[in-house]
């Protein structure tokens, strides 16, 4: 595994820099996948844990933890697997760059800044008011400045390097499948529309057939069902920023999200892995297969 950065990280409690992503990479990139996991990043910025109302075990609510080690295996079918290092809580990068609250900050935005999104709205902007849970992350009000030193030296380097594996991959087989890997609280919180009723195994999301061919979904869908996983669609979650601004099928580009209940792999409220974790990641190298598979020409279509 190899990571690369164009901006230089903070500093972590342990006082080691850490960039902003990690990539893994196979040894010869043989199918025209890449995976993309970009909210189990656990390296908490000294100065934002201490500038929090929550503990920091209340800070991981939002984290997609051990997503990036359930599809681990990821190179060894021949494809790269990019992972955010940041947490979602300090920057998101499933976001447009500048999704704001202005009532998180201490002085007036730009009017460029997006300040009205649902997910703004939700508390679940590029940078978040509250955890998933809906618990309020900040003491006192961020300047902007804050926010554009996240965006710059953290989002927009993940971003590069996302960029440059979907142009690289679609260079080189002539089209590119993205897969946005996440994981998903097993009750829906409270600005979710379905809060407090208990979710499905998992959700792909293809922002309802727009971001990929259908047959990607399809075959996603039904190796999961073929499991003996319960599998949704597009609800409550259809994709988000990433699915969204980098599926263009019409352009060989088709994104797919993938989210995984919680449940089936770790524990919720001490965040901590269970026996669950790695079934979980051998269904995914099975899903990891199937996608492999998939004839280019049905990327044409």
């Amino acid at each position: 595994m190899h990571g690369a950065m164009s901006m230089t990280a903070e500093t972590t409690e342990s006082g080691a820099s850490v960039p902003p992503y990690v990539v893994a990479e196979p040894a010869r990139q043989t199918v025209p996948l890449v995976f993309a996991s970009p909210h189990s990043g656990r390296h908490y910025p000294e100065d934002f844990v201490a500038g929090a109302r929550l503990d920091p075990l209340s800070l991981r609510g939002s984290e997609d933890a051990f997503v990036d080690e359930i599809f681990a295996a990821v190179p060894e079918h021949g494809a790269p697997l990019l992972t955010a290092t940041f947490p979602r809580a300090y920057v998101d990068p499933n976001r447009e760059p500048y999704e704001l609250d202005p009532e998180m900050f201490g002085e007036e935005l730009p009017d460029w800044v997006n300040t009205t999104s649902p997910r703004v709205r939700g508390g679940l902007g590029t940078i978040a008011r509250v955890v998933t849970n809906g618990a309020e992350i900040y003491r006192e009000k961020l300047s902007f400045a804050e926010a554009r030193h996240r965006i710059a030296a953290y989002y927009e380097p993940y971003h590069e390097a996302l960029s440059q594996l979907i142009d690289r991959t679609r260079a080189r087989f002539g089209a590119c499948i993205l897969v946005d890997c996440h994981s998903m609280p097993s009750i829906g919180g409270p600005m979710d529309e379905d809060s407090g009723r208990r979710r499905v195994d998992f959700i792909i999301g293809d922002r309802y057939g727009a971001s990929c061919a259908a047959a990607i979904s399809d075959l996603t869908v039904e190796t999961l069902r073929g499991l003996d996983y319960h599998v949704a669609r597009n609800a409550p979650y259809a994709g988000g920023f990433t699915t969204a601004h980098y599926g263009r099928p019409r352009e060989g580009v088709h994104a797919i999200q993938i989210e995984i209940n919680r449940r089936l792999y770790m524990d919720e409220a001490s965040v901590s892995r269970s026996a669950g974790l790695s079934t979980v990641a051998a269904h995914m190298e099975s899903v990891v297969a199937q996608l492999s598979a998939v004839a280019l020409s049905e990327l044409s279509k």
